[in-house]
C-alpha cells in the first residue's frame, strides 16, 4: 500500500509539473522585443571591434616578442623571444578571427537581400573578410575558406584551401568592394567605429590593403607579373580607379575611449584585460629602444609627451633609456631596464585612444618606396621613403613634419644615419649594412608598431630588419614562419587537417607557408 501511494504521489508530481510547463509556454517563449532578424549595421561595430581586441592583445604577447619590441624577463620555458612557440599559442587568433568572420559574412548575406540590399555594408564586408582572411593565412598556411563559416549549412569539416588560391580570391573580393563603395548607398554612421560612414575613406582602406596583399606575393614567380601588372595600374596607369590612403586622416583605426565620434564606447583591450603591473612587466629590446635613442626619435622625446612621458610612454630603467638583448641563453636573467610604463600619469600606451591601428598610411608609403625602389611602379622610392619616416611619426605627433617631404625629415634622417642617399643598392647581404631594403623595413618596422602580426609578416618575406640573434635562441635559430593548427581543430576536423600537412608540410613552426618557399 505505501508503495503504491508513493508510486501516485509520483506520477501527480509529474503531471503537475508537465502542466506547469505547458502553461503559458507560448507567451514566455516570444521575445518581447519583436526582433526576428538582425540588420547589417547591428554586427559590423562587434565584428570589427573583437578582432582588434585580439590583434592587439597578440601584438603585445607574441608579435612584439618575436620582433625584439619587448622581452619577458622570465627563465621559464616557453618563452616566445627564444622562438619556443608552444602550440597553445595558436588557438587563440584562430578562434577568434572564425567566428568573426561569420559575423563578416553574415553582413554581406544580409545586405545583399532585397528587403535590406546596400552595396556599401557588402563592401565593407569584403574588405574586413579580406582583412581578416589575410591574418588567418599568413599566420598559419593553408586554412579553411571557401567552405568556412558554413556550420550551419551542415559544413562542420572544412576543407583547407591553398594559401595561393585565398590570396587571388581576397583580391577578386577587394576589386569588388572598390566598385561597390561607389554605389553611394549610405552607412549608419554609428555602425562604423572605423571611418564613421565615410565611405570614400573605406574605399582608400581596402585598395591599400589591397596593395599589401599585391606586394607580399609579388616575389613569387607563379603569380609576380600578376601582382606587379596590379601594382603599376593601381599607382601609374589609372589611380583615380583606385583612390589609396595618402594622409593620416586617412588611417584606419578604431580611436578607444569614446573619441571615435560613435556614441558607442570602445575601451583598450590594453585595459580591460591586462594589469597596468602586467602591461608593464616585459623589458623593451635593445634592438627597438637603442636605435629610438640613438636617432633621438621624437616619439620617446619627453618634449612631446605628457606630464613627464614620453608619446610612446616608454619608462627608463636603472640604466636610462637603453634595451637588454632578446634571445638571452637560460639562465641569465639580464635587468630589465626601459619599458611601457602603465601608471594614471600622462598618456601611456595602456590608456591611449590611438593604440587601435588597423592599417596606416605610413605602411602604405612604405609599400610604394619598395614598389619603386624594384621598379615595380615609377619613381626610385626616394620620395615615398621620407614621406612614411614622416608619416609614421606624425600618427603620434600629429603635423611635426607637415610638409611629409621636407628638409626637416631628412635633417632628422641624416643624423640618425638612415638617410636614403647614402644607402648601399636595393640589397646588400652583409648584415649591418644600410642597403635601400634595409632602410625602408627598419622604417616599416617601427611604423607597424602596435599594428596586428605584420613586423612579423614582413620580416618573413624580405628578411628585414636585420636582427641580431642571441644565443638562447631554439627552433635552430631561425625565426618561426608559421603557428601550428589548434589541437581542436586536428581533433574534430582530422582528414582535412591531415591533407593541409601533406600538402603544406609537417604542422610546425619552420615550416614555410606558400609566399616564403622559393
Amino acid at each position: 500500500m505505501k508503495r503504491k501511494l508513493k508510486n501516485y504521489t509520483f506520477l501527480l508530481v509529474i503531471g503537475i509539473s508537465f502542466l506547469s510547463c505547458q502553461k503559458d509556454f507560448n507567451k514566455i517563449n516570444t521575445d518581447p522585443i519583436g526582433v526576428t532578424a538582425v540588420k547589417a549595421e547591428k554586427l559590423l561595430a562587434p565584428a570589427l571591434n573583437n578582432i582588434l581586441n585580439t590583434n592587439l592583445l597578440r601584438n603585445r604577447s607574441l608579435n612584439n616578442e618575436l620582433m625584439q619590441v619587448t622581452v619577458d624577463i622570465s627563465d621559464a620555458e616557453g618563452r616566445i623571444f627564444r622562438y619556443d612557440v608552444r602550440r597553445p599559442n595558436a588557438d587563440n587568433t584562430w578562434n577568434s578571427w572564425y567566428v568573426e568572420l561569420t559575423n563578416i559574412k553574415d553582413i554581406y548575406t544580409i545586405a545583399s537581400q532585397p528587403e535590406s540590399l546596400n552595396k556599401s555594408y557588402q563592401a565593407i564586408s569584403r574588405i574586413a573578410e579580406a582583412w581578416t582572411m589575410q591574418l588567418l593565412t599568413d599566420t598559419y598556411g593553408d586554412v579553411p575558406y571557401t567552405q568556412a563559416n558554413q556550420g550551419k549549412m551542415g559544413i562542420l569539416e572544412p576543407v583547407f584551401d591553398k594559401q595561393k588560391d585565398i590570396y587571388l580570391s581576397l583580391f577578386t573580393k577587394l576589386e569588388e568592394a572598390n566598385t561597390l563603395l561607389t554605389s553611394g548607398d549610405d552607412v549608419v554612421p554609428n555602425s562604423d567605429p572605423v571611418f564613421a560612414g565615410d565611405l570614400n575613406k573605406w574605399r582608400r582602406f581596402g585598395n591599400s590593403l589591397y596593395l599589401r596583399l599585391l606586394l607580399r606575393v609579388s616575389g613569387k614567380a607563379e603569380i609576380s607579373a600578376q601582382a606587379i601588372a596590379k601594382l603599376k595600374e593601381m599607382i601609374d596607369t589609372n589611380p583615380t580607379k583606385y583612390p589609396i590612403m595618402l594622409n593620416n586622416s586617412h588611417t584606419a583605426r578604431i580611436l578607444w575611449n569614446g573619441t571615435n565620434n560613435s556614441t558607442a564606447l570602445y575601451t583598450s583591450p590594453f585595459m580591460a584585460s591586462v594589469r597596468a603591473t602586467d602591461f608593464r612587466g616585459p623589458g623593451i629590446t635593445d634592438f627597438f629602444m637603442n636605435n629610438l635613442s640613438t636617432w633621438a626619435d621624437p616619439r620617446i622625446n619627453l618634449t612631446y609627451g605628457k606630464s613627464g612621458v614620453s608619446r610612446w610612454g616608454i619608462a627608463p630603467g636603472p640604466g636610462g633609456y637603453v634595451g637588454v638583448p632578446s634571445g638571452y641563453a637560460a639562465g641569465s636573467s639580464p635587468t630589465k631596464q626601459a619599458y611601457f610604463y602603465a601608471e594614471p600619469a600622462g598618456v601611456t600606451l595602456q590608456t591611449d585612444a590611438a593604440t587601435g591601428i588597423i592599417m596606416n598610411v605610413a605602411e602604405v608609403d612604405f609599400i610604394l618606396a619598395e614598389a619603386a625602389a624594384k621598379g615595380f611602379i615609377n619613381g626610385t622610392g626616394e620620395t615615398y621613403y621620407y614621406k612614411g619616416v614622416a608619416d609614421a611619426i606624425n600618427y603620434w605627433i600629429p603635423v611635426l613634419y607637415p610638409n611629409g617631404d621636407d628638409a626637416a625629415v631628412r635633417s632628422y634622417a641624416v643624423a640618425g644615419d638612415f638617410d636614403w642617399k647614402s644607402a648601399y643598392p636595393l640589397e646588400n647581404t652583409t648584415v649591418g649594412s644600410q642597403s635601400k631594403m634595409q632602410l625602408i623595413h627598419l622604417q616599416k618596422y617601427y611604423a607597424m608598431f602596435l599594428v596586428d602580426f605584420q613586423q612579423w609578416f614582413e620580416y618573413r618575406r624580405t628578411g628585414h630588419p636585420f636582427l641580431p640573434k642571441g644565443i638562447g635562441l631554439v627552433n635552430g635559430g631561425k625565426m618561426p614562419a608559421r603557428l601550428q593548427y589548434p589541437v581542436l581543430t586536428q581533433n574534430t576536423n582530422p582528414t582535412n587537417y591531415k591533407n593541409a600537412v601533406a600538402a603544406q608540410g609537417p604542422d610546425e613552426i619552420s615550416t614555410l607557408v606558400w609566399w616564403q618557399k622559393p
